[in-house]
Order: structure tokens, then C-alpha cells, then sequence
């Protein structure tokens, strides 16, 4: 259990530092990290684990959002079905496929949250008029999120800002907000499937939401640069790991 919360706090303060969604460091971390302390995860049981902690992120941040009024609550209400009804088809797809997909895809997550680290991501900060893409690529960051245990960020920021035309701190806000209430859709799936471990969920959540506040007070202190750089070669490591774990030997 203190592996666990471990893991946890590590996801909440790196992903309050980098901007980056708890699961893309709970997933791997739980695989890797807890079977040296007696206990056996398949990258499906880690990915219902991390929505809890998804959720408990998406609960909290959306209410400290709420509060500074950066929340479009309208625009989330409209394109939460779409995540929500692609969460659900994730977290089946999650319950359905081999092992060894999701880690594929775990992977190549992993690479591309790297690039965007090192590379930056574009950013608008003009009001502009939604794209007719919006429905469609809202729909895909649900399924990705129900699938891989992340928060749908890593998706649905970009969607927001590029394709919806929302300026970059309200996409934040807004896709926080939009990711609870995916979370609950997606945990009640893996609950459903029998693959939610309901303690170790609860040590994900409990170490991610300290972690992030630590985080966030740690932000202005640590060179980001320096942080980017380590994390995104941490994170081709992990995916070349997942890799070869389930490629190498077969």
C-alpha cells in the first residue's frame, strides 16, 4: 500500500509540474513498481486503478476551476456524452483486448507525450469558431482515456484550444472538468469487469491528490527545462520497457 501511495504522489507532483496527466506515470509505474513488493498487476488491472486516481484529479482540480471561474461549464456539458460514451467504449475495449495492444498503445502514448514535452505544444489564445472536428476528436479522447487510464488531457487540451477555439487555461479547466465526470463512467466498467482493486485505487487517489498540491507549490522552484528533459527520456525509457516486456520474449 505504501508502494502504492508512492506511486501516487509521484504521479500528482509531476503532473502538477509538467502539465501532464497522472496515468501516463501510474499505469507504467504500478506494473513496474508493484510486483517487486509481492504483488502481481496486468497493465489492465494498473489502467482501472489509475481512473480512480483520474477521478479523484478531475474532482478536485474541476472545483478549484469552479471557483476561479475558468470552467466554459456550458462547453463541457455539451462535449462530456461524447467522452463519456468513448470512455465506456475504451474501458470495454480494455477489458477485451490482449495485453499486449494496450501496452503498444501505452507506448506510443508515452512517445508522443515525450515529443510534445520537448517540442512544446501549439497554443491559441484567440477565441476562434469550432471546428466541425470537435464531437468526433472529443469521442477518440474518451476512448484513449477509457483504454490507457489517463485523464483524456493529453487529447482533449489540444482538441479544446485548437479545434474549439478555447483560449489555453480555460481548455485546461474545462478538460479537468470534463474528466471526472469520464472517470466515473470508466471505473464503473472495470468495476463492472472485475479488474478494479478497490484499496489500491484508493492509495492511487489519496497519494495523487497530495502529490499534486506538493506539485504545484514546487513549480515556480524547479527548472522546467531541466524537468522536461529528464521526464521525456524517462518516458522513452518506460515505453521501451513496455515494449520489450511484452514484444521481447516472443
Amino acid at each position: 500500500m505504501l508502494a502504492v501511495i508512492g506511486v501516487g504522489l509521484l504521479a500528482g507532483v509531476l503532473g502538477a509540474i509538467l502539465g501532464l496527466g497522472g496515468g501516463v506515470v501510474v499505469v507504467p509505474a504500478l506494473e513496474f513498481v508493484v510486483p517487486h513488493f509481492g504483488r502481481d498487476l496486468t497493465i489492465q488491472q494498473a489502467v482501472a486503478i489509475s481512473q480512480i486516481g483520474v477521478l479523484a484529479v478531475g474532482l478536485s482540480g474541476a472545483a478549484s476551476y469552479l471557483q476561479q471561474g475558468l470552467v466554459r461549464a456550458r462547453t463541457g456539458y455539451l462535449l462530456s456524452p461524447y467522452t463519456i460514451i468513448g470512455g465506456a467504449v475504451g474501458s470495454f475495449l480494455g477489458l477485451v483486448l490482449p495485453a499486449k495492444v494496450v501496452a503498444t498503445v501505452f507506448a506510443l502514448l508515452l512517445l508522443y507525450s515525450a515529443y510534445n514535452l520537448l517540442r512544446g505544444l501549439r497554443r491559441v489564445e484567440v477565441e476562434r469558431t469550432p471546428s466541425r472536428l470537435v464531437p468526433p476528436a472529443m469521442t477518440f479522447a474518451g476512448i484513449m482515456s477509457g483504454l490507457l487510464g489517463i485523464g483524456g488531457g493529453t487529447v482533449q487540451v489540444p482538441v479544446l484550444n485548437l479545434l474549439a477555439g478555447v483560449p489555453i487555461r480555460q481548455s485546461i479547466a474545462t478538460s479537468t472538468f470534463i474528466m471526472g465526470l469520464t472517470a466515473v463512467g470508466n471505473a464503473l466498467v472495470y468495476q463492472a469487469g472485475g479488474l478494479l482493486d478497490v484499496r489500491l485505487a484508493a492509495g492511487v487517489a489519496l497519494g495523487v491528490l497530495v502529490g499534486a498540491r506538493a506539485g504545484a507549490s514546487l513549480q515556480s522552484r524547479i527548472p522546467a527545462a531541466q524537468l522536461k528533459l529528464f521526464f521525456s527520456l524517462l518516458l522513452v525509457f518506460t515505453a521501451g520497457q513496455l515494449l520489450w516486456k511484452y514484444w521481447g520474449h516472443g
